[in-house]
């Protein structure tokens, strides 16, 4: 059973959201980032990556896949926006993204 997230307070989300590396706030409520890769089957190979993790952890992102580019929006539906884990998953997709195109 999961835990309830709390909302990151107003006050903090923008600064919360700059800490990251090229997320942007997207309607109050979302954090959203595209990632490019050099072909189809290594974006696939991330999208692989991130689901095996967010299910793992129970927390899963909107995934949109467009050629070679990949974006991720994320969001706590139970907190109706974003939390603390939402900047988590952010860091361990950009940790991912890392690894694959390293």
């Amino acid at each position: 059973m999961r835990v309830m997230e709390e909302r990151i307070p107003v006050e903090l989300k923008q600064e919360r959201v700059n800490s990251l590396d090229g997320w942007k706030l997207e309607d109050e409520k979302f954090i959203v980032k595209r990632y490019r890769f050099r072909d189809f089957l290594k974006g696939i190979k991330f999208v692989d990556e991130v689901a095996a993790y967010s299910e793992e952890i129970q927390h899963h992102p909107f995934i949109s896949i467009d050629y070679k580019i990949v974006t991720m929006k994320l969001t706590s539906w139970n907190a109706k926006g974003l939390t603390e884990l939402d900047l988590q998953c952010a860091d361990k997709y950009d940790e991912i993204y890392q690894f694959l195109t390293d």
